[in-house]
């Protein structure tokens, strides 16, 4: 399915134990433009690698072509979506969502209810620039939580209406990067092609209810 000999474990996972760690003041809040914002909280998931090892095997993976440019094309990464309130692949991404239920409940005002992982095999795959927009994305304020594992890749933000600088972030070995306000609305991300021979990722995407 994919070639999975540039992947290399952290250091810093180790004969660490598996736990999904604390939030509070350990998330570090950037504010964006057009009252958007971005939490990060580094090393979230400790002994990452293991969980990342497991969804490797168990998730059922799907490639899928899409509509694009009025041709059909491969989408550039491996899929698998849990809807409403679906059962989850591991015990662990159970225990996450409840921690970010318990976090960012009394701001979202709602729960996290489904669960998008993406597979990026490589440094080929990627996505676009895009805002999740589908749904209530696309009018009302909202929050994407989402979980980097295995090999760190960049996640990148700009404006959408252009103005302003980009942003980078490299994501992985369990970090936690969570997208708030308008940001869906306001600004756009995207997971560029990297023309480096790079392992694995596996990215999980919370989402709230009608957000896609």
């Amino acid at each position: 399915m994919f070639d999975n000999a540039w992947f290399q474990g952290s250091l810093l996972d180790a004969d660490t134990p598996e736990a999904v760690g604390a939030l509070g003041d350990a998330v570090e809040r950037v504010a964006l433009s057009h009252g958007a914002w971005v939490d990060l909280r580094r090393g979230w998931i400790s002994g990452a690698d293991e969980l990342f090892a497991r969804l490797m095997e168990s998730v059922p993976w799907r490639a899928e072509r899409r509509m694009m440019y009025e041709r059909v094309v491969d989408v550039p990464r491996l899929l698998c979506f849990y809807g409403d309130d679906a059962a989850l692949p591991d015990p662990l991404l159970t225990e996450a969502r409840t921690a970010l239920d318990r976090h960012y409940g009394p701001e979202l005002g709602e729960p996290f209810t489904t669960a998008g992982l993406c597979l990026y095999r490589d440094g080929r795959d990627s996505v676009a620039w895009h805002g999740d927009t589908t749904g209530r994305g696309s009018t009302d304020d909202t929050m994407v939580a989402i979980i980097s594992l295995g090999t760190p890749r960049a996640l990148t933000l700009r404006p959408r209406d252009g103005g302003g600088c980009t942003l980078r972030y490299e994501v992985g070995h369990g970090d936690l990067l969570v997208m708030g306000g308008s940001c869906q609305r306001t600004w756009e991300h995207a997971i560029p092609k990297s023309a480096r021979p790079l392992g694995p990722r596996i990215s999980v995407q919370f989402r709230p209810r009608g957000v896609r």
